[in-house]
């Protein structure tokens, strides 16, 4: 049984899903559709993108959802930047944005200029009145590496969050046990990371990915959106977009969750059991 697992109270077969929305903050077409699937769909946690344009807009709807903070060190549209919220130069490409890429920000970052920035982020986001439930990073890349990823989980330890990470077969990719060390500081994330495209387009398909989830805790990370003339400037992706907040909120995978004995869960039901394993061994 995973840390994750055991943490939760799950019995050794029992599978979860945390239906999570990323973006929250990137513009006001996702703004709307974030919170629609939340409100709404089968969404149960999101994250915020604070350095992005429409990020107060969205502290501005929040309403109490389970929302982390999108810890971000890049902006990879070539049209549409954002860049650091604190001095940092080695964080900033030629334009005077964030890096486009993970290699970009991994060749060039100073690492206390990355702390720096990734803790105003989170300061920013708690005095916006975000109550966070567990921290993400944009691209899911940039923690990949042994540096990175100090900072990344010195962050969740102090704050007693829990984290987005890949599945422990990753680790042989990138060379460092990013879970083990992650496990050994109590900090807790899903086991594994299901693609929205594993999803599908219609209730068949969906049936048929939630049937092979394994037992444990798996995260979907969905980038809804509304469809408008801002979104389709800004991404080429804009589509896929559009088609994943329908999926989100048609009622189908909620629907398919249940008739497949899948509980879907929050991040904060995971910083509860983080918290509540910490605050028992300090007794």
């Amino acid at each position: 049984m995973s840390l994750a697992a055991e943490r939760l109270g799950l019995e050794s077969d029992a599978r979860v899903l945390i239906v999570s929305c990323a973006g929250l903050g990137f513009s006001h077409a996702t703004n709307l559709a974030v919170y629609d699937a939340l409100r709404r769909g089968a969404a149960t946690s999101a994250t915020l993108l604070v350095p992005a344009p429409w990020s107060r807009a969205a502290a501005a709807g929040y309403r109490g959802e389970d929302v982390g903070v999108q810890l971000t060190l890049n902006a990879e549209h070539d049209l549409y930047r954002w860049g650091p919220i604190t001095h940092a130069p080695s964080l900033l490409d030629g334009d005077g944005g964030f890096p486009r890429t993970v290699a970009d920000v991994w060749d060039h970052a100073d690492l206390d200029e990355v702390r720096r920035e990734w803790r105003a982020q989170l300061e920013r986001a708690v005095l916006w009145g975000f109550d966070v439930s567990h921290l993400a990073t944009h691209l899911d890349g940039v923690e990949l590496k042994p540096e990175f990823f100090d900072v990344y989980l010195d962050l969740a330890e102090e704050l007693r969050l829990p984290v987005r990470l890949p599945a422990a077969d990753h680790e042989r990719l990138v060379g460092f046990p990013f879970r083990a060390l992650a496990a050994e500081r109590g900090v807790l994330a899903p086991d594994r990371l299901l693609p929205a495209s594993a999803l599908g387009a219609t209730r068949e398909a969906i049936d048929a990915a939630l049937a092979t989830l394994g037992p444990g805790c798996t995260e979907v990370t969905l980038r809804p959106a509304v469809d408008t003339p801002e979104l389709r400037a800004a991404t080429d992706d804009w589509a896929g977009r559009v088609a994943e907040h329908e999926l989100a909120c048609r009622g189908e995978l909620a629907e398919a969750a249940r008739a497949a004995g899948v509980r879907l869960l929050g991040y904060r039901d995971l910083r509860a059991a983080m918290r509540s394993a910490r605050a028992a061994s300090r007794r």
